[in-house]
């Protein structure tokens, strides 16, 4: 039996929505992936940048000559406290 009804204007009204929610989902979608992808680039350049500034830092410290610790000096002997 083929029904040659004509839609309701609640069903037209439930479906039209249905569309709007999923250009939205699409929409919101795309933008979360977008954010992921700008974080995920920053987080690249901030890492070339701290391994650069590690890098350089080793470097210099190689170059320095070996930091000497200075002796204490012992507490005198037979001072009391």
């Amino acid at each position: 039996m083929v029904s040659n009804k004509k839609p309701s204007p609640t069903s037209l009204a439930r479906a039209e929505r249905q569309r709007v929610a999923a250009e939205e989902g699409e929409r919101a979608m795309a933008e979360v992936e977008r954010s992921a992808v700008a974080v995920r680039t920053n987080m690249e350049r901030l890492r070339a940048l701290r391994q650069a500034k590690e890098a350089e830092e080793a470097t210099t410290q190689a170059a320095l000559p070996p930091a000497t610790k200075k002796k204490r000096k012992s507490p005198k002997a037979g001072v009391q406290t």
